[in-house]
């Protein structure tokens, strides 16, 4: 069974090897001039106008994770159809379709408690 490994172990030799040559090469044949434009931070063109970071509120991140999450949720419906279809005939069809149905009714258990609790609501 090892030897099925071994063309994948030699394609990550050679990647690690060309990832190491490359940065070498960037050290060795590269100019490396240090000015303050070089160290000042870049957004779009525009000089920063305050120095400071300001606060974001926490219901940006909140929204986003439960964006993520739902999205994550959402992906692995793909995968279930394409095995579904392979396997629709018998029962294995039937216990796939009745898992899937529990995997919705806890993802609508889920959406139904966020918007409840108002997670939604950006205020």
């Amino acid at each position: 069974m090892t030897h099925t490994f071994i063309p994948v172990l030699i394609m990550l030799i050679v990647a690690l090897g060309v990832g190491v040559v490359i940065l070498s090469l960037n050290r060795v044949v590269g100019r490396h001039q240090r000015n303050p434009s070089k160290a000042a931070p870049y957004e779009s063109g525009v000089p920063l106008l305050d120095t400071n970071r300001k606060r974001v509120n926490v219901r940006f991140y909140q929204i986003a994770m439960l964006f993520i999450l739902f999205d994550i949720e959402a992906a692995f419906l793909y995968p279930w159809a394409v095995i579904y279809r392979d396997a629709s005939h018998g029962n294995a069809g039937m216990f796939l379709f009745g898992e899937m149905l529990v995997f919705i009714l806890l993802l609508g258990v889920g959406y139904v408690y966020v918007w409840k609790k108002k997670a939604f609501d950006w205020k």
